[in-house]
């Protein structure tokens, strides 16, 4: 994630696409963390819708990540 930017969004983004079977692995890297998420959709979706859910699952994880823990009372 870059650091100046508040909307959380990541920067350089690395998409693997794996086929398995009749559904389409979809791996979404972050370049900077190294953090990655992954997803899957069925094989005749296209690779842009399949990129764009992968691409949002990134900045929900990479959003939780940048937010301080919650304090634990117990």
């Amino acid at each position: 994630m870059r650091r100046n930017d508040p909307t959380g969004a990541p920067g350089t983004v690395y998409f693997e696409f794996i086929k398995h079977g009749n559904t389409i692995k979809v791996v979404a890297i972050d370049a900077e963390s190294g953090i990655e998420v992954s997803t899957l959709g069925p094989v005749y979706a296209s690779e842009n819708e399949l990129q764009q859910i992968a691409y949002k699952k990134l900045q929900i994880v990479l959003q939780k990540n940048a937010r301080p823990p919650k304090k634990r009372l117990f």
